[in-house]
């Protein structure tokens, strides 16, 4: 184990990481850049004198599971956590939780895709990468923190609950169930994953809706061939969902299209042209 290697990693992940990327809130009198030692100890689910001794190269050995919960809280690429491993002298097992780390050729992929509005979704159905369209058709993503980008969340607890129409969407019963089968197989591939776990015992405490569909014990989810979004500003359209699997990452690449020379088209290239401003706004 080199603590000094170690610690000084450690502290130069933590410091690239805004309040933001965590799902945080900034809050005033932030002095330090990044995140603050006891904010990496809450999202890694250990104490803050222990981390702060981690970083002052006075730690004991820590274990895979305190490992693992650093490379979650610090948001490193695999690479990043193996490295993480080793400084610790433990050689790197496979990832105990769902991959956020998107490839770079698949960000590319949803820059190159013309008059196609295409995000990338983790194994826990939180937003990790999308593209303008993707952000005109549904929402800003960029202005959330990463806890609100997480769509399941905002479907049974966000603030569109009540209507059950999150992003406008009619097919929000097929979302619902659909989203639940998906993370049940996710919450079985990781059942050490003290974020699923806990993503899971938030749905359950807080959404009827979601403990129901969760006791159907229902994992073989039907694909959605198309979907109907009511957009605030160039009203409905209907569009192809298709979805591309990232094996390798437990992730997928979800990419709305509508049919050439279709209204939805025409609405999508508006929505390409105004991207995500407010129309009802003066400008």
């Amino acid at each position: 184990m080199n603590r000094r290697h170690l610690a000084e990693f450690l502290r130069n992940r933590r410091e690239r990481i805004t309040p933001a990327d965590a799902g945080l809130p900034a809050g005033p009198r932030r002095r330090t850049p990044g995140l603050r030692r006891e904010e990496v100890a809450q999202l890694a689910y250990i104490s803050t004198e222990y981390y702060t001794r981690l970083e002052q190269a006075r730690a004991p050995h820590p274990s895979r599971e305190v490992l693992a919960q650093l490379a979650r809280a610090l948001r490193l690429s695999d690479v990043e956590r193996d490295h993480l491993h080793h400084l610790a002298g433990t050689p790197p097992g496979p990832a105990s939780g769902p991959s956020r780390e998107v490839r770079q050729s698949i960000v590319d992929l949803l820059e190159r895709l013309p008059m196609s509005a295409a995000l990338v979704l983790s194994a826990t159905y939180e937003v990790i990468a999308w593209n303008a369209l993707a952000a005109a058709l549904m929402e800003d993503f960029s202005r959330l923190g990463r806890r609100d980008r997480n769509l399941v969340r905002r479907a049974f607890l966000g603030p569109h609950q009540e209507s059950g129409r999150l992003y406008g969407v009619t097919d929000a019963d097929a979302f619902f169930r659909t989203s639940v089968q998906h993370l049940r197989a996710t919450a079985a591939r990781y059942p050490d994953d003290p974020e699923v776990r806990s993503l899971v015992g938030e749905l359950l405490t807080g959404s009827a809706e979601f403990a129901r569909l969760w006791a159907d014990h229902e994992v073989a989810a039907r694909p959605t061939l198309c979907k109907t979004f009511e957009h605030p500003v160039v009203g409905r359209l209907a569009v192809t969902c298709d979805v591309l699997d990232i094996t390798d990452r437990d992730q997928r690449v979800v990419i709305y299209t509508a049919a050439p020379g279709s209204a939805a088209e025409e609405a999508l290239r508006l929505l390409s042209v105004i991207g995500t401003q407010r129309m009802d706004v003066p400008g």
